[in-house]
């Protein structure tokens, strides 16, 4: 059974999708345009411009290369500041005497 997204979730979604419409206007492209060059139907096109989480990240992804805009997809988890975190927090420097003589001045 498919987890529903949380309300914050669902937002983002909607938020990407508005995005990717508004950059499609910006390049005056029709959606048929980008739906033809993304080789994805319009109906699935709009379903991207919408949010919908059932739509593949291929098909999103088709529809940025189209829109020129396939390396922000690079930007995503570049500066894992949590996952950085949680590995320092793992880290342990284990406690051990040197293996060095003492310097005596």
């Amino acid at each position: 059974m498919k987890r529903p997204l949380l309300p914050k979730q669902e937002r983002m979604m909607q938020t990407l999708g508005e995005n990717l419409h508004l950059a499609r206007l910006r390049r005056d492209l029709s959606s048929e345009q980008v739906a033809e060059r993304a080789g994805i139907s319009r109906n699935t096109l709009i379903k991207i411009e919408k949010g919908d989480e059932g739509v593949a990240i291929g098909m999103y992804f088709r529809v940025l290369i189209v829109l020129g805009l396939q390396d922000d997809l690079l930007l995503i988890a570049r500066d894992d500041i949590l996952g950085r975190k949680l590995q320092d927090a793992g880290l342990t420097t284990p406690r051990r005497s040197s293996k060095r003589p003492p310097i005596n001045h």
